[in-house]
């Protein structure tokens, strides 16, 4: 038999009649901004692990690089990869971007990504040999926002217990 919920103008008691977000909603925003690496160095410039029974979303992130700051123009990062990675695992479609896809600092594009119960989110700027001359980086930076809430399934289960 399912769970019964108390209803409220359309939406389960505890969440906002507007959007759904569970009115326990917390943001996280973490942020880190470093010089580059030697070629074949991987840099985790944001890193968030949601509590163990929590979930979350991912509503941004976003790249900044000191090339992109001097101009719009440099979008291309010819010496860095960036990807987004889930519980280690590269997050599509941010695979292994050569470019910037959300500018710091310029109203980032809205991705809303779910995150599973206890995931671990991180930002990754991975240095190379550029594979043609041009505006190298110097300094990468990178920033993930999003927010997570309590998992009601986990209201009635045991202590210590965990799906999996």
């Amino acid at each position: 038999m399912g769970e019964v919920r108390e209803l409220r103008g359309g939406t389960a008691a505890g969440e906002c009649a507007r959007c759904g977000t569970p009115v326990d909603a917390q943001y996280f925003d973490v942020s880190t901004i470093s010089p580059k690496l030697a070629p074949g160095r991987s840099l985790v410039l944001a890193r968030f692990e949601l509590p163990p029974q929590y979930c979350g979303v991912l509503e941004y992130f976003s790249q900044f690089t000191d090339a992109y700051g001097e101009s719009p123009r440099n979008v291309e990062t010819p010496n860095v990869r960036w990807t987004l990675r889930v519980n280690q695992r590269p997050l599509y479609p941010y695979l292994d971007l050569g470019h910037i896809v959300n500018p710091w600092g310029f109203g980032c594009y809205p991705v809303r990504l779910r995150l599973d119960e206890h995931a671990t989110l991180e930002l990754v700027a991975r240095f190379v040999k550029p594979d043609r001359p041009g505006q190298e980086v110097n300094t990468v930076g990178g920033r993930i926002v999003g927010r997570y809430w309590y998992d009601t399934a986990f209201a009635h289960a045991p202590a210590g217990s965990r799906s999996v």
